[in-house]
């Protein structure tokens, strides 16, 4: 009796197709692995010199992400958050709220131009934005609405209803 194993026929087989990154934690996961690598680079270009760690994590933040200003105000039922977001579309953004935060994410796509058999090359359109807004009080997450209107990102989001307090009786 053999013991060899025989190699399965994937000849009539199809390769199985793995979805994108959905989840929005696993996108800000990964970019954090990507800043983190960024920082070992800057680590290992300055020697591998100690006493530098955050420095060389910001620089690497400031170096991949873009800055998100952002605006908060407030009124009796809602806040409104106005987040300066220039360059980007609303098919790049994404927004993913908890009761107590808020974040922003976007990423907008290098791009590539083609004349006649040159390929040009521009970094300056490949730029990525995310940004965590942790809000003063709760919020309904299931009724937030957001616009997006020349380069101004607004989202609207409705504060949490407070729960109604009732009275007991004795019977």
């Amino acid at each position: 009796m053999s013991t060899a194993l025989a190699k399965p026929d994937m000849s009539n087989k199809t390769a199985i197709q793995f979805p994108q990154i959905s989840n929005f934690l696993d996108e800000l996961e990964a970019l954090n692995r990507e800043i983190a690598r960024r920082a070992f680079g800057l680590f290992q270009q300055r020697g591998q010199l100690n006493g530098w760690d955050m420095d060389d994590w910001f620089r690497a933040e400031a170096e991949l992400l873009r800055p998100v200003p952002v605006e908060m105000s407030e009124s009796a039922d809602s806040y409104t958050i106005r987040a300066e977001v220039p360059g980007f579309d609303a098919k790049h953004l994404s927004i993913q709220a908890d009761p107590n935060s808020i974040y922003i994410r976007g990423k907008n796509e290098q791009k590539e131009e083609r004349k006649g058999g040159e390929v040009k090359y521009s970094e300056l359109s490949a730029t990525e934005l995310c940004r965590r807004i942790a809000l003063p009080s709760s919020i309904n997450p299931e009724k937030i609405s957001a616009r997006l209107v020349s380069g101004v990102l607004e989202i609207t989001l409705p504060k949490a209803t407070t729960p109604k307090t009732i009275e007991v009786k004795a019977a």
